[in-house]
């Protein structure tokens, strides 16, 4: 286990860093009603697209979304984004923009949901989204993609739940298979859990210091941890770029960073996850640039 990170905070310091919208002015919501709006009119633009779910509770379903067949027949890789929202809101209704860039590029999307706290914790949440990914693995097959070229994404604490699908054997759970994701995508996560402890932001989390400290990816073992694009946006708080730069330095240090980690510039917290998969972007261009390391080719859109 590697110590825990630096940055600590008086609270009501803590409270203004680990508040992204703080950036901003305070306003968040025109970015979220972007996210409804673009994730609607994905949907509706959807040629191949399926709900599905992937366990039994009721949160556990996910909508995916299929490029159009190529002559090669070979099954294209799959980008599975996962929602920010401080594990307490949002889900994957508004979390669809992605996929008509993906669909365009020859690539399937999935998004899922998971149950929000408080009625579930951050350690049954990571739980979930592990479960969704398992799923989607054993039937990859039979929905249309390859299962050896997962590619797993998030935002916020989306990223923060990205990567503990890609921890190896956590906390004695059951682990994914080989190989299982392929790679990563993390946009302005939180990596260690512990700073959120006093916070307001806990309050539906109620985790304590030994609660966070088994869900903070930072301080556990990353040892087999996949290829991974760490990212997040010029205007975000000092502690959401310093958690991006350390979990980066770490994944480093055992050989699963794929490039520097990322500030998209001009983009703050909530407007960055929109570049994702979008080509001439700083992310979407980076998020490729991984997906080719798993010998897929981009369609070119002509």
């Amino acid at each position: 286990m590697r110590p825990a990170s630096g940055g600590t905070l008086p609270l009501e310091e803590r409270e203004r860093e680990y508040s992204p919208s703080s950036c901003i002015g305070g306003n968040y919501a025109p970015h979220l009603d972007e996210y409804a709006w673009r994730s609607a009119a994905a949907r509706q633009g959807a040629t191949r697209h399926l709900e599905l779910s992937y366990g039994d509770g009721a949160a556990h379903r996910l909508d995916l979304f299929l490029p159009a067949p190529t002559h090669t027949g070979q099954p294209p890789p799959l980008l599975l984004f996962i929602h920010g929202g401080y594990w307490q809101e949002l889900s994957r209704a508004s979390s669809l923009f992605a996929a008509p860039d993906c669909t365009g590029a020859g690539a399937a999307f999935a998004a899922i949901d998971y149950t929000l706290a408080p009625q579930a914790s951050v350690h049954d949440i990571a739980l979930e989204c592990r479960r969704a990914l398992r799923w989607l693995h054993r039937h990859a097959k039979e929905l249309g993609f390859d299962p050896q070229r997962i590619v797993v994404a998030g935002s916020s604490a989306g990223a923060h739940l990205a990567a503990m699908c890609c921890l190896r054997g956590w906390n004695g759970t059951t682990d994914l298979p080989n190989g299982v994701p392929a790679a990563a995508v993390l946009v302005s996560g939180i990596y260690d859990l512990q700073p959120l402890v006093g916070t307001s932001i806990n309050e539906a989390l109620s985790l304590d210091p030994a609660g966070a400290l088994a869900v903070s990816p930072q301080l556990l073992c990353l040892e087999g941890f996949p290829p991974t694009v760490v990212c997040w946006g010029e205007i975000e708080t000092s502690e959401f770029k310093r958690q991006g730069r350390e979990f980066a330095k770490a994944l480093k240090e055992v050989g699963a960073q794929h490039q520097p980690c990322l500030e998209a510039p001009g983009r703050n917290h909530f407007d960055v996850i929109l570049d994702l998969a979008r080509p001439g972007t700083r992310l979407g261009d980076a998020t490729w640039a991984l997906f080719s390391s798993l010998s897929f080719t981009p369609v070119r859109r002509t």
